[in-house]
């Protein structure tokens, strides 16, 4: 299981005074506005460090976030940070309900009908009223199959293992 979740991309500066437009990668942007800290990933020397900074305010323009960091005070400053990923440590993370997962545990995940393999999760996404998952299969286009109870029999984080039962159309597609 991953340490870290990316819940965000600095994309751009905003004003003058260090402020960033972030792309959430969260379904609740104002979540950021719960949090007091957060990470940011940084590669020097062929290795990947997080560095923790405090946050100072949090603001909404469309679908962005405006996130201003404790010691991010120019622009020249804050355009160093373009392109980095936000990232918050697992215990750091909202408690999920039953039978929801983090996006970064259900990625690598093998999949399985009927104890026969299909694939493997390489992506999630969100469409309409539920997320769907991509597996990516051998010798075969992905198949995009629907995160719904009637689907998805069985998950298994631990041993990265998902049954499932494919819907009455894709079939053909197995």
């Amino acid at each position: 299981m991953v340490d870290y979740f990316e819940i965000g991309l600095i994309t751009n500066t905003h004003g003058l005074k260090g402020e960033m437009k972030v792309k959430p990668f969260t379904k609740q942007k104002e979540r950021y506005a719960e949090l007091e800290e957060v990470w940011i990933a940084s590669n020097t020397a062929n290795k990947t460090e997080n560095k923790a900074y405090k946050i100072e305010s949090v603001r909404y323009q469309k679908d962005m976030v405006l996130l201003k960091l404790k010691g991010i005070d120019t622009i020249e400053v804050a355009e160093t940070l373009k392109n980095h990923e936000i990232l918050l440590p697992r215990e750091k993370a909202q408690a999920l309900k039953e039978n929801e997962y983090f996006i970064a545990d259900l990625i690598g995940c093998e999949v399985f009908r009927k104890g026969e393999t299909i694939g493997t999760v390489s992506d999630v996404f969100t469409a309409g009223a539920s997320d769907v998952y991509v597996i990516k299969r051998k010798g075969k286009k992905d198949l995009l199959l629907p995160a719904l109870k009637s689907v998805v029999q069985n998950v298994d984080i631990d041993n990265k293992k998902i049954e499932v039962e494919i819907p009455g159309g894709l079939e053909d597609d197995i």
